[in-house]
């Protein structure tokens, strides 16, 4: 990741920028849109916690080679620096959500992400 890596000036930019790094096959720069603690709930029925582990998570995910598709967000839901993020899934997941927070320099990063919800 470089210093004129785009970041997340708004919680809806993440999911943009998510499927934008994921497609360029960038495992740190996915890393990079969680906080340095930041908990993903995946693969299902495990927790990746912690940035290194997700890097971890995405190099393995992106060896794969798979296509991300942009989703439709569903409104935000947001309280002073945090916000909750959804997206209905295109494939079999069901639904997406993040709890964001806001950094001191503006921008967003995700703390908690949960790809694989099946209600």
């Amino acid at each position: 990741m470089t210093a004129e890596t785009e970041r997340a000036l708004q919680p809806e930019d993440l999911t943009r920028l998510f499927v934008e790094r994921g497609n360029a096959g960038d495992a740190e720069g996915l890393a990079a849109l969680y906080e340095p603690d930041a908990i993903v709930a995946f693969p299902p029925g495990q927790l990746t916690v912690g940035r290194d582990a997700i890097t971890a998570l995405y190099q393995q995910m992106l060896a794969t080679k798979p296509h991300f598709r942009l989703e439709t967000p569903l409104p935000t839901l947001a309280m002073g620096d945090l916000a909750l993020t959804a997206t209905p899934a295109l494939d079999e997941a069901g639904a997406r959500a993040q709890v964001v927070r806001r950094q001191p320099d503006g921008t967003w990063l995700r703390v908690l992400d949960r790809p694989d919800f099946r209600g």
